[in-house]
């Protein structure tokens, strides 16, 4: 019987919110894989970073698994073909941004029969952690809870920081998904393996990963995989939101806090998604490259809601028809209710970040109006960081953005929208925030080139 490293009772931090988890649809259904679509659109940019540079051409031939693009830079990532088959064009495509971004277009042959052909076996035990660095940014594989911050740059902490403790993120705590619950019930060998390799490449002595205890199925597997490994250990941890965010689940699982603007490896921790390890475990061992991800579909605009495993670049449109989705669908949202972007255009296709896909129906939609603040605190006693979002709320509508940085650490907010979720008023705040950031990001950039120049 596998023994946690605190206890076998649930742990928790103070604060957040408990929104209804509407999972009961999709919890239950194992992965299925999506069928390839017609085409396959591959952003170049799928990750946070420098974009990928294409290593191919038009009209080329390529097979499932090749890589197409090189990583454009450290902080980047290579992107391999979604299947076998030709490459159409190479050329701009809508992002979920709204924008325009470069990416490649992959004709899939309908006569393939889709093997992975593409790849080698290797031994790990034998590659130094330089080596195991080097072969996870080959991988391709990004953090796959939404961020898509480039793997193996976690690998690699700031100079003078040792990183001693692993987190394994399984916690999930947005409502509808059950992505990451799959994987750790149907992939728990692999979630180990990806663990051990990230171990060993940040020279770290344990490892422990926190699932909320409204997924015993997917404790259970866990507990049984981790046998014989005694430096990984499962932890229960109660389901509230957001349990995943890194400096929360460090302080629930460590008692150690990141400080204000500091990073996990301040204090000694590197925080990974459970699905971003189980592709670790199975694709660095073979020498091969991530080439498609388990995408939960749900909500009450399609009729066949599940857990799909899609190839990279399969167009949202394609996939929600697989879903069935309904004639008065209205909004799409990728990823979970609380942080997860609204879609403009059933254009865009599936990448590395997205964890999920929501589909509301009209008469789900909400009404939008919004009221003025009532300074009734509720955000204040929400916000899992202690900071005051009502203050930063009013300060963003007097557009004075530098100093809700300066003064009201809007750079900790790490946009988890529970201040929005209990505004009695309704008021964006996430949205409000969001837009600041953005605007002195810019400002700074301004500064920037001008001292540059």
């Amino acid at each position: 019987m596998t023994i946690s490293w605190f206890g076998n009772s649930s742990r928790t931090f103070g604060r957040g919110v408990h929104p209804p988890e509407h999972k009961e649809q999709t919890a239950g259904l194992p992965i299925r894989r999506l069928p390839f679509p017609p085409l396959l659109i591959v952003p170049l940019s799928q990750h946070t970073g420098a974009p990928a540079v294409p290593i191919v051409r038009e009209r080329q031939e390529v097979v499932r698994g090749e890589p197409i693009a090189r990583a454009g830079g450290f902080v980047s990532v290579p992107m391999h073909a979604p299947a076998t088959g030709v490459i159409d064009r190479i050329a701009p495509a809508p992002s979920v941004k709204g924008d325009l971004a470069l990416a490649i277009f992959l004709k899939p042959y309908p006569s393939a029969s889709q093997e992975i052909l593409y790849g080698a076996p290797r031994d790990i035990e034998k590659m130094s952690p330089d080596e195991l660095i080097q072969a996870v940014q080959d991988t391709g594989v990004v953090g796959l809870g939404g961020a898509a911050f480039p793997t193996h740059v976690k690998l690699k902490p700031p100079e003078g920081r040792r990183i001693d403790a692993v987190i394994v993120n399984g916690c999930e705590c947005e409502p509808y998904l059950t992505t990451d619950h799959r994987v750790m019930a149907e992939q728990p060998a692999e979630v180990i393996h990806g663990a051990r390799i990230v171990m060993k490449a940040l020279g770290a002595e344990r490892t422990i990963i926190g699932v909320e205890d409204n997924k015993p199925d997917a404790i259970a597997a866990l507990e049984r995989a981790v046998q014989g490994f005694d430096a990984i250990t499962v932890q229960r941890v109660q389901a509230r939101y957001p349990q995943g965010a890194e400096k929360i689940l460090i302080q629930v699982l460590l008692d150690r806090q990141v400080p204000s603007g500091g990073l996990p490896a301040d204090v000694g921790a590197a925080v990974f998604n459970v699905a971003t390890l189980a592709q670790l475990g199975e694709l660095l061992p073979r020498r091969q490259g991530l080439i498609e991800r388990v995408v939960t579909i749900t909500g009450p605009g399609v009729d066949k809601p599940g857990n799909y495993m899609a190839a990279l670049g399969t167009p949202l449109r394609w996939a929600l028809e697989q879903a069935a989705i309904r004639h008065d669908a209205s909004s799409v949202i990728l990823g979970g209710p609380m942080m997860g972007p609204a879609v403009a255009s059933l254009d865009v296709p599936l990448t590395k970040g997205v964890t999920g896909v929501l589909v509301f129906s009209r008469e789900d939609k909400q009404a939008s109006r919004v009221y003025p603040c009532i300074r009734c605190a509720a955000c204040v006693a929400a916000c899992p960081l202690h900071l005051n979002p009502s203050r930063l709320g009013l300060l963003a509508l007097k557009e004075r953005y530098e100093e809700m940085e300066l003064d009201f650490h809007l750079k900790d907010c790490f946009e988890c929208g529970c201040c929005s979720y209990v505004c009695p008023s309704r008021i964006p705040l996430v949205q409000y925030f969001r837009l600041a950031k953005q605007v002195n990001r810019e400002r700074k950039g301004k500064t920037d080139a001008g001292r540059g120049a």
